[in-house]
Parts: C-alpha cells; sequence; structure tokens
C-alpha cells in the first residue's frame, strides 16, 4: 500500500502552526507593526488600544506598533512608549487582553534616531550616527516643520542606547509580552547606522560594512541576553530607502546585512523579520540562509494590500515560515477566518489611518456583524 506523504510530514500551510522561538503560532499570518498614534501624549496604552488588540488576537502572531525605548527616541505625536513603568502597566493590558483571546503579542521597540523633532520628543536632544538630516518634513504637535540636524552620537551614548533597547525589552517581558521585536528598519536608528548614506562615522562604528553593522549586532545582542534569544526578533528592510537611508549598492547591502546575519546567527533569534519587494528573490533568501533560523516576510507596501493568495503563496513556495500583514488586519480583525473561509473583506479606510479616536480603528465590523 502507497504511503502518504502528507500524513507522514504535512507541508506547512498558511494555516497551519509554527514555533518562532519560545513564541507558538496557531497560523502563520503575523500582524504587521502599524504606526496608529492612539496613546496620547503620555504614551500610555488605554482603553482603545487594548480592544484594537484585543480583536486582532485570531492572527498567529501580533508584533505592536513601533514603541519608543526611551523619550528622547519617540518620532511620533500620540506614538506609545515603554520607558516608564505606567507605560509598561499600559501594555500589560493590553498584553493580557490579548493572551485572554489565545493570542500571542510581540512588543516591537524603536528608535526613530534622526527621524523625530523636538516638537514630538519633549523639546529633548535628536541624536544619529551622523550629524546629518533628513530633507523632508515631519508631523509634530505644532504642524508640519523639517527635520533637524541631530547630533552624532558619542561611544557613550551608544551605550546608553543599548541599555535603553535592553531596559525596554525587559519591561515589556515583565510586563506580559510573549516576545520583542527589535526595529532595524524603515529609516529608524538601528538602520541609520546599516547605511552608508546616514552613517558617516569614521570610528569603531562607521566605514567597513563590519562596522556600520556593529551596533545592530550590540543592541541585539544585549536584549538576547537579557530577555532569551529565543523571545527576541528583529525586523531589516535591506534597500529600502526611507527617510534617507540610501542603500543603492548591492554588494554593499550584501556585505553589511551578510557580516550582520553572520554575527547574530549564533545567538538563535526567534526570527528574522525583513521587509522587500521581493521576498523570495536571491538578496532575502541568501540573508535567510545566512541568519540560519525562522524568517517571516512583508511585501504589502511595495505591492498594494497583501491578498490571501499572496500571502499563500510566500508560504507554499517556502519563500518564509510566516507572512506579515497589514492594511487587510487594519480593516479587518477577523482577517484569518475570512481567509480561510473565502469571505469578502472590508475596505481599509486609509485617511483614518492615523487619529485620536475609534473610527477607522476600533469600529470595522467582524463577519458576523458584516
Amino acid at each position: 500500500m502507497p504511503v502518504n506523504i502528507s500524513e507522514v510530514s504535512p507541508v506547512p500551510s498558511l494555516f497551519s502552526p509554527v514555533s518562532l522561538g519560545k513564541i507558538e503560532l496557531a497560523n502563520r499570518v503575523v500582524m504587521a507593526p502599524l504606526t496608529r498614534v492612539r496613546a496620547g501624549s503620555s504614551g500610555i496604552p488605554g482603553d482603545l488600544m487594548v480592544e484594537y488588540y484585543r480583536q486582532r488576537a485570531s492572527v498567529g502572531m501580533i508584533i505592536t506598533e513601533g514603541t519608543y525605548p526611551d523619550h528622547a527616541s519617540q518620532g511620533y505625536v500620540g506614538e506609545p512608549g515603554i520607558a516608564t513603568d505606567e507605560q509598561a502597566a499600559g501594555w500589560q493590558r493590553v498584553f493580557e487582553a490579548v493572551h485572554a483571546e489565545g493570542g500571542r503579542i510581540v512588543l516591537q521597540i524603536m528608535h526613530a534616531g534622526r527621524g523625530t523633532h523636538p516638537d514630538i520628543n519633549g523639546g529633548r536632544r535628536i541624536l544619529a550616527p551622523s550629524a546629518i538630516a533628513i530633507d523632508n518634513k515631519t508631523f509634530t504637535e505644532k504642524g508640519e516643520q523639517p527635520y533637524p540636524v541631530p547630533e552624532a552620537m558619542t561611544t557613550a551614548e551608544i551605550r546608553a542606547a543599548v541599555e535603553d533597547f535592553v531596559a525596554a525589552a525587559r519591561r515589556a517581558i515583565e510586563a506580559g509580552a510573549d516576545g520583542v521585536e527589535i526595529h532595524g528598519a524603515n529609516g529608524y536608528l538601528l538602520h541609520e547606522f546599516l547605511s552608508p548614506a546616514a552613517n558617516q562615522r569614521t570610528d569603531e562604528y562607521g566605514g567597513s560594512p563590519h562596522n556600520r553593522a556593529r551596533f545592530v549586532v550590540e543592541v541585539v545582542t544585549a536584549v538576547a541576553q537579557a530577555v532569551g534569544a529565543e523571545r527576541v526578533g528583529l525586523r531589516i528592510s535591506p534597500e529600502v530607502d526611507l527617510g534617507d537611508v540610501f542603500e543603492t549598492d548591492r554588494h554593499d547591502v550584501l556585505a553589511t546585512y551578510g557580516t550582520l546575519m553572520d554575527q547574530l546567527r549564533p545567538l538563535g533569534l526567534a526570527y528574522l523579520s525583513v521587509l522587500h519587494a521581493e521576498p523570495g528573490g536571491d538578496l532575502v533568501q541568501e540573508l535567510r540562509r545566512r541568519f540560519d533560523g525562522k524568517l517571516i516576510v512583508n511585501s504589502g507596501p511595495f505591492g498594494g494590500q497583501t491578498t490571501r493568495e499572496q500571502a499563500r503563496q510566500q508560504i507554499d513556495a517556502d519563500h518564509a515560515d510566516a507572512v506579515v500583514v497589514g492594511r487587510a488586519l487594519i480593516a479587518n480583525p477577523d482577517l484569518v477566518a475570512r481567509w480561510q473561509g473565502g469571505h469578502p473583506e472590508n475596505e481599509p479606510r486609509p485617511e483614518l489611518f492615523y487619529g485620536p479616536g475609534a473610527e477607522g480603528y476600533t469600529d470595522y465590523p467582524f463577519l458576523e456583524a458584516a
């Protein structure tokens, strides 16, 4: 009698379980870290945020919006923080609500670097690898303003930033998070160190690919030692030119991110998250090989809203172990059920992505109410 291979070794599907380190996912749909700026001036998650994340607990794993580890690193008006015990207590309510629904949630720690303004971070200093401003404007409490020229960080300030990440990670885990994700992407501080356009230092943190990767390695290693590597993920976005973090030389990109992966591989991190237009392409898959761990991918920003078929294709083609989804989950808190059953989806309302209230945040209908 022929053996049914699928019974012996089931082929992973978008809706099959997967383990990312110590984090057990019921399915392979991951909620993207979506900036929603609903934390008010205090940066403390309140009832609205608790409900928003609770509604989306049926995904395999939620990655929270970027959360600042210290007040100076706040990048957006209304962004939540994990810099104080009060902010951690707010997040604890979020984590408890998600866990009560059977979900998993990791907190993304994000230092904005030069991507902020004194009218956002309470008049504090703006720090970056080098004193190079972003040639653009940002929205502050006083309206749109040009990004300021940041101060180049001293080695002592770099060490202090590492400790801020560690303290934030400890607060998150103690508050009940299943893990933390270090934000090394999208033009923020860690990404700035990786990029030769934003990092023009001449010390041990600048110049060669190995030196430019040093700060990221130090942050991730310190956080992994503090809370356990099996609860730590890293997000990167090679060749994604956000915030004037230009990475246009493929050879340099591979050298920089390749040495980063080589140095992180022995840690045994929970996962690597990559934002890139071609998740199945040579660059991402080479980094996956050198990381030698679980990979989750996000290509949504490049081709419009991620569809069920696109997500399934990434898993079916073995391009990744899980797929990060953004806008579809903003509009459909029960997206997994909709995708499993082939049901219609709500349309997102981009004009309400950012704002203080429940409209366009917690009022998207579930299937039974549609």
